[in-house]
């Protein structure tokens, strides 16, 4: 019985031989009953073919058979104790039936192996497995009955399957070969008998010899190779079970008829010098190998098929280079033959020889362009496959989503891509060159067929490599549009991330300018014309910062419009836009009490210059309506700025925040107060002075009236004087015009 007749059970593993063996050196057969229904049918095949294994005197030593029944019920276990007696009853010494630890125990009394031991002639215990190695050595058991013995049932199935073709062939190629030898003497003794031509054998001998040795070699070092523990590692293919000695003998007998053959063949070789030139001159015309040459067209369509296919050729290479060896030899030997031959065969063996010259020389250069044929199509496949998995990866790439965390990722991701197209490029480039320098070489290329040139048809292999360069280029074209497409998303995402990052440097500046505002816009100026400098400066500083927040809402809403673009609605402004309107509200409220109190100074400043200035001589008097109106407002506009610089400014969130620090709103409040202190002290000095002005001006006044006395008595006095006067002018022009008239 051979394994492969009952391969399909022996891997069930319904029984085996472990290798191991018990105290009296009997082989230890396992049968491992499961929970399924055991065929005994199939258990009995297995027995059956198990116990032709060892040899004689292994079978004399007895058997210790394991019926593992932990997993299976009593009636079947009983059933394969029973069916020992009719299997192996002679070769059976004991049998151990590894039962479950609470399972049987009512069940056993039913039934006492011991008593039948005389019926059924080998001795029955039933033990738990803990217990087992009481009667087998612990080193003997597997690892399944807590032993250290390695078993591999697979293996041995395996190694057994080696074993058996090697025998089989082995034994079946030494009879052929006896048998060939053999009738080469019979040929040698009766020279008139024809010779059999048909002494090939069957099967390669040097296989057969190399496949013997391998399994010779194997079952040697598993043999010798010793376990961790330093004892020897039995296993199921030692030579008591595998017959080593077997196989050594069946080697030793091969070789020998093998060198016999070899002989034989190397005799052939020599009594037939003639007629084998012929013959080979024939099968080389007319062989498989110009046979090869004609049907060896393709050259594949992928780097594997190519290289398949130069395999191929190097084989056939590999067989020419026999015929070519064969060639030399024959040249030789028609040489010889020319040196000693007769006139009548110099011209025949002349023909012979420059055929085979013709003939070789044909197929050498038949080989060489075969052979750049295909290398040059194996670079095509090569660079193909490379183009492709190039546009795999980019295509990959295209397909995969982008997330990328900042611009200067995207910048890198941009530039790869830009990279492997461009690689891409230069492979399709490289490809075309290639696929060229095949279509070329296909296009002169020609095979011999009994002695004509014959163009072989390549239509299919150039219509392939154009096929291979459309489709190619066709992807490239669509990874580049591909590329197009997330060249101008990533452009996009640049721009989105420049317009967050510029979004949030807004903020930052915004922030700054109000950080700058409340500390170091604290100056209210000396007088009212730099207060007002410094409003106009306010402005300005107000108009920055409002341009800065209108570029701050532009670039969000760009933000806004570039995500709609780039459906990515995963990213928002996020805190973006609450941190500007915050900040804006807060740098809005502190701008506003900034200018209140501007112009609150400025006022202050103006009524303050009013009162300082109402007394010089280019103002003149002022109403003293107006200087108490003037006075009132400095004081109620100093104190209203004074009580205004200790009030923080308190931003929409409740939060409270001061100008510049508190010695620099106490520096401010010191310069009100002097100012403030300055203007009561002229307004003390100005009502002095309004009281000596009234003493001098009551003064002036009478000293007017009594001059305006003294003046109208020297007028009355001069009128009186002059009436006098005219009288006597009026009495000297009466005389005189009396004398006239006198004379």
């Amino acid at each position: 019985m051979e394994a492969t007749n009952i391969l399909p059970i022996l891997k069930k593993r319904l029984a085996f031989l472990s290798g191991g063996k018990d105290r009296r050196s009997g082989l230890i057969l396992t049968i491992p009953l499961c929970t399924e229904q055991t065929s005994m049918e199939e258990l009995s095949s297995t027995l059956d073919y198990l116990l032709g294994i060892p040899s004689d005197k292994c079978k004399a030593r007895g058997f210790t058979v394991i019926v593992d029944g932990r997993k299976s019920q009593w009636n079947i276990v009983k059933t394969v104790v029973l069916m020992l007696q009719n299997v192996i009853p002679a070769e059976v010494s004991l049998v151990c039936v590894v039962k479950p630890d609470e399972f049987w125990d009512k069940k056993v009394t039913h039934f006492c192996f011991w008593k039948e031991k005389d019926r059924l002639g080998f001795e029955v215990i039933l033990v738990s497995a803990n217990k087992l190695t009481r009667y087998i050595e612990p080193c003997q058991l597997t690892d399944e009955f807590g032993g250290s013995l390695v078993y591999d049932h697979m293996d041995w199935v395996n190694k057994r399957l080696v074993f058996e073709k090697f025998t089989k062939e082995s034994t079946s190629l030494l009879d052929e070969l006896v048998v060939i030898n053999e009738s080469e003497k019979s040929n040698q003794l009766d020279k008139e008998r024809p010779p059999d031509c048909n002494f090939l054998p069957s099967l390669d001998p040097e296989t057969v010899l190399q496949t013997g040795h391998e399994l010779l070699s194997e079952l040697q070092q598993r043999r010798f190779n010793g376990s961790e523990g330093g004892g020897v590692a039995w296993s199921p293919m030692d030579d008591e079970l595998l017959a080593q000695p077997q196989v050594m003998k069946l080697l030793d007998s091969l070789r020998e008829q093998y060198t016999k053959y070899q002989e034989v063949c190397r005799q052939r070789s020599k009594r037939s010098q003639l007629e084998e030139i012929q013959t080979k001159v024939v099968n080389w015309l007319e062989g498989p190998g110009t046979e090869q040459l004609r049907t060896q067209w393709g050259i594949g369509d992928s780097i594997r098929a190519s290289q398949a296919l130069q395999q191929k050729h190097e084989e056939m290479e590999s067989q020419h280079s026999e015929w070519f060896a064969v060639y030399v030899e024959l040249n030789q030997q028609i040489a010889a033959l020319l040196s000693a031959g007769d006139e009548e065969d110099l011209v025949e063996l002349k023909g012979l020889q420059q055929q085979l010259s013709d003939v070789c020389y044909r197929q050498a250069s038949q080989l060489e362009s075969r052979q750049n044929v295909l290398q040059s199509a194996h670079e095509f496949h090569g660079t193909a496959q490379d183009l492709s998995q190039q546009l795999d990866g980019l295509l990959g790439m295209l397909c995969a989503d982008v997330a990328p965390t900042d611009g200067a990722a995207i910048q890198q991701t941009l530039k790869h891509l830009e990279e492997k197209l461009k690689s891409v490029e230069g492979s399709l480039a490289g490809l075309r060159e290639k696929g060229q320098v095949v279509m070329d070489q296909m296009s002169n290329q020609t095979t011999w067929s009994y002695g004509k040139d014959v163009p072989i048809e390549n239509k299919e292999n150039i219509d392939h490599i154009q096929g291979v360069m459309e489709d190619m280029q066709l992807r490239k074209q669509r990874c580049e549009d591909m590329v197009d497409v997330r060249r101008l998303k990533m452009l996009q995402m640049v721009q989105l991330f420049k317009c967050e990052e510029d979004a949030s440097q807004a903020v930052e500046w915004l922030g700054e300018l109000l950080d700058a505002l409340l500390k170091t816009h604290i100056r209210l100026g000396d007088d009212a014309q730099e207060t007002k400098v410094l409003l106009e400066k306010h402005k300005k500083f107000v108009d920055v910062a409002q341009s800065t927040y209108d570029y701050g809402r532009q670039l969000l809403q760009a933000t806004v419009v570039l995500c709609q673009s780039l459906r990515c609605t995963t990213r928002s402004s996020g805190d973006t836009l609450p941190r500007l309107n915050r900040v804006w509200k807060q740098f809005t409220v502190t701008s506003e009490e900034r200018v209140h109190r501007l112009e609150m100074a400025c006022s202050f400043h103006t009524a303050a210059e009013k009162v300082l200035v109402q007394t010089s001589p280019e103002q003149g008097d002022l109403p003293v309506e107006f200087e108490q109106e003037t006075y009132e407002e400095v004081e109620t506009v100093g104190k209203a700025l004074l009580d205004r610089l200790t009030v923080p400014v308190i931003f929409p969130d409740g939060s409270e925040q001061y100008f510049g620090s508190p010695g620099d709103m106490a520096s401010s409040a010191v310069h009100i107060r002097d100012k403030m202190k300055l203007v009561e002290d002229r307004k003390l000095t100005l009502h002095e002075e309004d009281e000596e002005d009234v003493e001098q001006l009551h003064y002036d006044q009478i000293h007017d009236q009594d001059k305006e006395l003294q003046d109208d008595e020297e007028l009355q006095d001069d009128q009186e004087l002059q009436e006098v006067d005219k009288e006597l002018q009026d009495g000297e022009e009466l005389e005189l015009e009396t004398d006239t008239q006198k004379s």
